[in-house]
């Protein structure tokens, strides 16, 4: 079994957690892309789904989902997105696919956060992944000379603009034994949009597909 056979296997235990005729989030990613193939078979169960990328709701709306806006909901059960680092705490890294701002806002929103991911994506401690951080793009220089003041090397993503208009720095050398503490102080630079840390809105379930099944995780 191959890592696309454990994103496979993870996503369709995903949709055990979604109750008929509700709304639901949904994040952005490959193991996302798996989830939205898997949410054909239940697609109408689902009364819509909001969407944290244009990646995300064009692969929704091809399969026939309904797309809701954020503003429009009162309630939304749960999130399911995945990660590109998760540690025995729940916090995360994300950002790989540039959609963070979205996706931490709809994670805020939700009542319940379902991460999916594959084994290789769970850490003991954060920061192998380089962290992505969403940048005003006239805050680019400031931001990384802040960065470097503890210890980060701020590489600039180039060609990238997020779907709010914005640039993606990615920090490297950081190792994250407190996350909260610097999810925090990032997100105090002036110019930082979104830091890619999940720590004050971490996972409340994390589902692992290895290579033995699937291993469901509550916090």
């Amino acid at each position: 079994m191959n890592q696309n056979s454990l994103k496979k296997a993870v996503s369709q235990a995903a949709i055990d957690f979604i109750k008929t005729n509700s709304v639901i989030g949904i994040g952005t990613g490959s193991t996302i892309g798996y989830l939205i193939n898997a949410l054909g078979s239940i697609k109408h169960q689902i009364k819509g789904v909001v969407s944290s990328s244009k990646q995300s709701t064009k692969k929704l709306r091809k399969i026939g989902i309904n797309i809701l806006d954020l503003n429009e909901i009162d309630y939304l059960p749960i999130y399911i997105d995945s990660a590109d680092e998760i540690d025995s705490q729940m916090c995360m890294i994300k950002g790989g696919g540039a959609a963070l701002t979205h996706e931490k806002i709809i994670a805020s929103v939700a009542d319940k956060f379902i991460c999916i991911i594959d084994i290789s994506k769970k850490v003991k401690t954060l920061g192998t992944f380089p962290l992505p951080i969403e940048v005003i793009p006239i805050a680019r220089n400031f931001v990384t000379y802040e960065l470097e003041k503890i210890g980060g090397i701020a590489k600039y993503r180039q060609n990238v603009i997020t779907e709010n208009g914005n640039i993606i720095l990615d920090i490297h050398n950081l190792l994250i034994s407190n996350p909260i503490l610097l999810e925090q102080y990032i997100n105090s630079i002036p110019g930082v949009v979104t830091v890619g840390i999940f720590a004050s809105r971490r996972a409340d379930i994390l589902l692992v597909g290895n290579y033995n099944g699937i291993d469901i995780i509550v916090k």
